[in-house]
């Protein structure tokens, strides 16, 4: 049956812009799909992908769930005989799904812009400075504790400015997850291909295991090392995200439920005690994060000349993360010291740089750890990895 092929050209400029700028490089000779270790059996990437992209095929590229499969190990990139870095291609495209299927599309548009960045930053400056007591810039504005120490809780109150600005920043990234990921599973479930028997429950579970372990990672030849950088980001973040919530359990269990603290548990207002656990886990995460973050530059510099030097959306990414590591940690430094002309501007970037991870997560490089996921759990339960697991152990 004929099938007619409509290209969208300015998909293709758009694909180009995103990063993907040597794309026309590209002549079909396959050795992108034949070198990589990442790839299924029964579909074969990115061959296929720079096809669809060179034609501006926009639609079967969304709905094909190997563009996220991809984790840009490189190896194509460095193999790839005419330079045509299909792996930065694929980096790309799904830069351009994430936009397409955000909510609201706006967002995905600005912040995928370096044009735009300064009037991101803006909005949580803007909204910070309003919460503040006191100017950042004007130490002597803002209220100290009673021995004339530092307190942050002071300058920036958790239960009137901290917690409701950040937690509906949450709120605002969640929601916006969500629509998203709904769109996106629609969009999957476009390209026609019927679930296998097995639960999504399962299929998720088996997923979020491969992705704790970062197995995908470790059959990457050329970039191979990142995998060490990654897992150690990720695990910080995991570290963060508890001391967080313990921090939490420490205001509100007081507050709330009128829990003294005892032994070496602090509950009530910050700051604690460098020997609270809490404070222990929240050190020791922020320097995993700033190790595994200047690893991951280190590595991306290193392999550049083999497997590209990444796109802005993939810089900024790293830019955010790194002046949340080096602000929080700078932050404590200063407090601990007592030099409050520090002390207050670096805690106002620190709290501007997570207010801009987070609230801005789903339409930056952040949203990868959920659009891969859904991504992967579409293509488990659809049989598109365990087509390719069959299929090895009958080779076997």
């Amino acid at each position: 049956m004929a099938q007619i092929i409509e290209p969208d050209l300015n998909f293709v400029k758009e694909v180009i812009k995103a990063g993907g700028k040597d794309l026309k490089k590209c002549y079909q000779c396959s050795t992108c799909t034949a070198v990589c270790n990442v790839t299924q059996e029964s579909r074969p990437f990115p061959r296929k992908e720079m096809l669809y992209a060179q034609w501006g095929l926009k639609d079967k590229l969304f709905s094909n769930p190997d563009i996220w499969l991809c984790h840009q190990c490189s190896d194509c990139t460095a193999y790839c005989p005419r330079g045509a870095k299909p792996g930065e291609v694929l980096g790309a495209i799904r830069k351009l799904a994430i936009a397409e299927h955000s909510w609201p599309g706006f967002l995905g548009k600005l912040v995928g812009s370096p044009l735009y960045l300064v009037f991101l930053l803006l909005v949580p400056v803007i909204i910070l400075l309003i919460g503040a007591n006191g100017n950042p810039l004007n130490p002597d504005s803002i209220p100290r504790g009673e021995d004339g120490s530092i307190v942050y809780a002071k300058y920036m109150p958790v239960n009137t400015v901290i917690d409701p600005i950040f937690i509906s920043a949450a709120l605002f990234a969640i929601v916006s997850f969500v629509i998203g990921v709904k769109r996106y599973w629609n969009t999957l479930k476009s390209s026609g291909l019927e679930p296998v028997n097995q639960s999504l429950f399962k299929t998720l579970s088996n997923t979020i295991k491969e992705i704790l372990l970062h197995k995908q990672f470790t059959k990457c030849n050329v970039t191979k090392t990142r995998t060490y950088a990654h897992l150690l980001t990720f695990y910080a973040f995991v570290g963060l995200f508890i001391t967080t919530t313990w921090a939490l359990i420490y205001l509100y269990g007081y507050e709330i439920f009128g829990i003294q603290p005892f032994g070496i548990f602090h509950f009530g207002e910050s700051p604690y005690p460098l020997y609270d656990p809490v404070k222990i886990l929240g050190n020791v995460s922020a320097l995993a994060l700033i190790t595994g973050i200047t690893l991951v530059v280190l590595f991306r510099l290193l392999n550049a000349p083999r497997a590209g030097i990444g796109s802005y959306f993939d810089w900024l990414l790293i830019a955010v993360i790194y002046v949340i590591a080096v602000t929080g940690i700078l932050s404590e430094v200063f407090r601990l010291l007592n030099i409050a002309s520090l002390a207050y501007p670096v805690y106002f970037i620190h709290l501007t740089f997570v207010f801009f991870l987070f609230a801005y997560a789903p339409f930056s490089k952040m949203a990868h750890m959920v659009y891969r996921t859904v991504a992967m759990v579409f293509a488990r339960h659809h049989g598109i990895v365990s087509r390719d697991l069959n299929m090895v152990r009958q080779a076997s």
